[in-house]
């Protein structure tokens, strides 16, 4: 069974978001399950020590981050988003011309489908795939995230183009579920959100990130009372951490200390001075792992938080909202939930005092098991018959 997985941007070796980290585990139960997997999409623009695996087209370079585009790159895609009637995220595709990825889907021989990773490079590129049997991975409920975006945007502009987006992407995305023999998603509440919840329709599939960490208390070298890193510049993240800055650091105690790591806008460190930012890390493990607790902050979007799980697998205290814990069937005994402000204050202060490692692997087992399942299931019910059962 031979399998395009058509993706923004291709996976090069050194999974860094969370997006990129779920690609990685999807195709890795796929080739898993007995799939051949070939990939197409962009390279991260700029991205040094590249490991492009074989199999893989690369149909050009691009910046996936609008914040880190030019001005005049970022009116170019509004430009061709406005005039194709499509989404800003879909517009940035258009680097590649439809002939392009033509071109690159003939040079695969033999095709039996093709599995659409996310909505961006689908909505540019579909009907290229028109012919093709294929399956939706929804890392997202788009449209949604969109309505909450535009909800939290502090200008008349930005509440105007996520309208726009919502308004789109919920056509796009009905279209995909549609058209698709099958649809997987990262949380059960997507599964209901995008109208497929039939478990002849979908599957969640609960994903793994990193190999465990093995420790115990007092075995980390912790340099903060509290760590979270993440990519602040996309919305939903930011209005998670808006929350945390705005409404919980103020009822923490003089000297918590508390590390910010991830691309974050510089007017934050200025307003917020007692929260140490640190930019962009070399190592994100072991960042997260230098705190006494890590807080999960999440308010607003859909799918599941890469981040959530990667603090599970590592066996970290944590404290967390419950958007973080959508997409996870079994909470930590050292996690502890809370929503309202000073309750997460008061629960991170006593984690900090006493925090208590575990051990991650029964968690990152029974994920990738359910993985697994979860694929097998998906393949069989779209019609894709496998050489081999998942290890």
């Amino acid at each position: 069974m031979h399998l395009i997985f058509a993706t923004s941007m291709v996976p090069d070796g050194t999974p860094k978001s969370g997006y990129e980290i779920a690609n990685a585990a999807v195709l890795d139960a796929l080739t898993r399950a007995g799939c051949r997997m070939s990939v197409m999409g962009f390279a991260w623009k700029g991205r040094e020590e590249r490991k492009i695996a074989d199999g893989t087209v690369v149909l050009g370079e691009l910046e996936p981050r609008t914040e880190a585009a030019s001005g005049l790159t970022k009116l170019g895609w509004l430009a061709r988003a406005m005039m194709r009637g499509m989404t800003f995220s879909s517009a940035k595709m258009l680097r590649a011309s439809p002939g392009d990825v033509r071109r690159a889907l003939e040079g695969f021989g033999r095709v039996d489908g093709v599995i659409f990773n996310s909505v961006q490079f689908a909505g540019a590129f579909r009907q290229v795939f028109a012919d093709l049997p294929c399956i939706y991975v929804a890392h997202n409920v788009e449209h949604f995230s969109a309505l909450q975006s535009a909800d939290a945007a502090r200008g008349l502009v930005g509440r105007f183009m996520f309208r726009r987006e919502a308004r789109l992407l919920k056509a796009l995305e009905a279209d995909l579920c549609a058209q698709a023999r099958f649809v997987y998603t990262l949380s059960e509440d997507d599964r209901r959100l995008l109208g497929v919840d039939d478990d002849r329709r979908s599957a969640v599939l609960p994903l793994v990130a990193h190999a465990p960490a093995v420790s115990g208390p007092g075995e980390r070298q912790t340099t903060h009372d509290a760590a979270l890193i993440g990519t602040w510049s996309w919305a939903p993240n930011r209005i998670g951490l808006d929350w945390f800055l705005e409404e919980v650091v103020p009822h923490l105690p003089e000297g918590f200390r508390i590390a910010v790591a991830g691309d974050a806008p510089a007017d934050l460190a200025q307003r917020h001075g007692r929260v140490t930012f640190v930019g962009r890390v070399p190592d994100a493990v072991e960042f997260v792992r230098s705190g006494m607790v890590v807080p999960l902050i999440s308010r607003a979007g859909t799918g599941v938080q890469l981040k959530t799980i990667e603090t599970f697998e590592l066996g970290l205290p944590s404290v967390a909202t419950q958007s973080a814990l959508r997409g996870i069937s079994h909470k930590p005994e050292n996690c502890i939930v809370a929503d309202d402000p000073r309750a997460f204050a008061e629960a991170l202060v006593r984690a900090a005092k006493k925090p208590v490692d575990l051990d991650g692997r029964a968690f990152h087992m029974a994920q990738r098991k359910a993985l697994d399942t979860a694929i097998l299931h998906g393949l069989d019910q779209a019609g894709f018959n496998r050489r081999d059962k998942a290890a």
